[in-house]
């Protein structure tokens, strides 16, 4: 993001918060106990600060209990220190935009912040569980099957607002995604702290489709993907976005570009990032929807037992005959440790076990003949692999027709594990042009069958530094390029 947009969005917000009026919470008879349902008493609050040209709803120390609120214009709503916003357990309690249900809810507004030391808490996993409940009772549908019914209530859902910030509070158990912002402009996400991994889906922040956007100093714990950039619309895209100084633990990926993503993704910078305990992918860049995806920067990505490093990959799923692409992607300043068990094991919901037989995947460039992945820089990227891939478990050669034999999978989900056996225990390049390495160290602790790098069908490819660390007897060829230029 540009410096004069985060100066003039930061002033804005200040100004805000130090020249409004501020209304205690208590004083409409809103109560603390946690077990009156403040709903219709919070949201007459929020309608009268926001007739009256704005102002501060400050919440003190307490619990209170409310359904679906509608942030209005101008409205601060400030937590506390022990101020802690429930959720109610009543799925009957909840509205929705744009068939979106959600605790906080918000369309077409301006100036809405949330801010302060206290915590929005969903009750999700009871929350859920009702849901499911009436499912197994005939009451409603379950459309997503496996008791994950579609319409379970989003912590927050944002819509077409501008002027968005979020500031210091703790977020947790959400009913389904925690933090949605759809289709906004000009969003601040500073100094939140995430605890959302008590139910299925439970996705952290969803950027989708929206511009001018900054998420800074957090933490985000979800037990689906973490800090997630969705294009939902053909029509919109994401557009200069930074995340940068944050923290995040998924047992999906922790920072990934879709799986939706139909109209694309622009000018987006990912620095200073810290991953741990993650199932899936540290970084997750894929186009199969058609979305335009250019001009992306990771920078300073350090990721602790996480499942994959790195996954880029395009494809055709759900494109509607708009052909998308995916280039101009640095990746730089990272470093990943692999294990050899599952990354995320423990934790309250973990990722499948799906995809086997497999060995350890490599990272992976992987696009299709009809989108190749174009103008992608590695430099000073390390990996850290246990090795010890057998090929009496899972196995797949670098004969011509063995590479020829990984399958293509254009229309699948896109996730590192869908090709099962990979030829490469380090990094794997396919239908790729403008493919350049530099300062690249993989390291293997013991002995894997596999060579460390293979490409198959890559033109342009650039090699310099490259270092490769394994036990072995020294006879193995550690990089093949087949159908390389």
């Amino acid at each position: 993001m540009k410096k004069t947009i985060l100066i003039v969005l930061a002033v804005v917000f200040l100004s805000i918060g130090a020249g409004a009026k501020v209304y205690d919470a208590t004083g409409f008879g809103i109560r603390p106990d946690g077990i009156t349902l403040n709903t219709r008493s919070i949201q007459s609050a929020i309608d009268l600060i926001s007739s009256r040209g704005g102002g501060v709803l400050e919440f003190p120390a307490g619990k209170y209990l409310s359904g679906s609120i509608f942030l209005k214009t101008g409205v601060e709503v400030r937590l506390l220190e022990g101020a802690v916003l429930l959720g109610s357990t009543n799925p009957y309690d909840y509205e929705s935009v744009e068939n979106n249900y959600g605790f906080i809810l918000s369309k077409d507004q301006k100036d809405i912040s949330v801010t302060g030391k206290g915590t929005i808490d969903g009750q999700g996993f009871t929350l859920a569980t009702n849901f499911v409940i009436q499912v197994h009772m005939g009451v409603r549908e379950d459309a997503l099957r496996h008791d994950r019914t579609s319409s379970r209530p989003k912590l927050f859902y944002l819509r077409e607002c501008d002027g968005i910030l979020i500031d210091g509070v703790k977020l947790k158990d959400a009913g389904e995604w925690t933090l949605v912002c759809d289709q906004c402009e000009h969003l601040t996400i500073s100094g939140i702290d995430m605890d959302s991994k008590n139910y299925w889906n439970n996705d952290g922040i969803d950027i989708v489709d929206c511009r001018h956007v900054l998420i800074k100093d957090s933490h985000i714990d979800a037990s689906d993907d973490a800090l997630c950039l969705k294009s939902h619309s053909k029509d919109h895209l994401c557009e200069d976005i930074e995340i940068r100084n944050c923290r995040a633990r998924s047992s999906a990926s922790a920072i990934k570009f879709g799986t939706v993503s139909r109209g694309g993704f622009k000018d987006i910078r990912i620095i200073n990032n810290r991953v741990y305990d993650t199932y899936r992918s540290a970084i997750t860049i894929a186009s199969v929807d058609g979305a335009e995806i250019e001009n992306v920067v990771v920078d300073s990505l350090y990721a602790t037992n996480t499942g994959n490093a790195i996954f880029l990959r395009t494809g055709e799923r759900w494109h509607g005959g708009k052909r998308g692409y995916l280039r101009n992607i640095l990746i730089s300043n990272v470093r990943v440790e692999v294990p050899a068990t599952k990354a995320d094991a423990g934790y309250s919901y973990e990722g499948p076990i799906e995809d086997l037989p497999r060995n350890i995947s490599p990272a992976g460039i992987v696009g299709i003949p009809e989108i190749p992945i174009e103008n992608v820089t590695l430099r000073n990227v390390e990996i850290v692999y246990p090795g010890g891939g057998d090929s009496g478990y899972a196995f797949r050669g670098t004969t011509p027709e063995e590479l020829e034999s990984v399958p293509e999978m254009k229309d699948y989900y896109p996730e590192f594990s869908q090709f099962k056996e990979l030829p490469a225990w380090g990094l794997y390049i396919r239908h790729a042009k403008g493919i350049t390495l530099e300062g690249v160290r993989l390291v293997a602790a013991i002995e894997d069958y596999r060579p460390a790098i293979v490409t198959d069908d890559v033109s342009k490819l650039k090699i310099k530094d490259i270092s490769i660390v394994e036990p072995s007897n020294g006879k193995k060829k550690e990089i093949i390029k087949y159908k390389t230029k």
